[in-house]
């Protein structure tokens, strides 16, 4: 279930990316398509697993995903200071993860 929780990071990424960089009808559409894919995951995941925890998991990984796609493509300046950070955000996101129950949640009775 958790993988579900990686690929929508990963669309997050897209759309996060595409809000900042689309400039005609396909990469706004590819944009919106990714908005869609990336929520209905994140909505679906929230159900199964413990929505807190897949929530965190879903924005550091997007946030981490989105600073190391500035990096590569699109020559954000490197900075020992927001390496430091995401580092930072990493070793939160694996460590909640990590104390995290893994169980998929039984239905609620409300």
């Amino acid at each position: 279930m958790w993988i579900l929780v990686v690929i929508a990071a990963i669309f997050e990424i897209g759309w996060a990316t595409g809000l900042k960089y689309a400039n005609d009808f396909t990469t706004w559409s590819l944009t919106a398509i990714a908005i869609i894919v990336s929520f209905g995951l994140l909505v679906y995941a929230g159900t199964k697993l413990p929505t807190s925890t897949v929530y965190a998991v879903f924005v550091g990984l997007g946030t981490v995903g989105t600073v190391l796609i500035d990096f590569i493509f699109f020559e954000l300046d490197f900075s020992f200071g927001i390496v430091f950070f995401i580092l930072l955000l990493l070793v939160g996101i694996l460590g909640l993860k990590t104390v995290t129950d893994d169980d998929v949640k039984k239905e609620s009775p409300l």
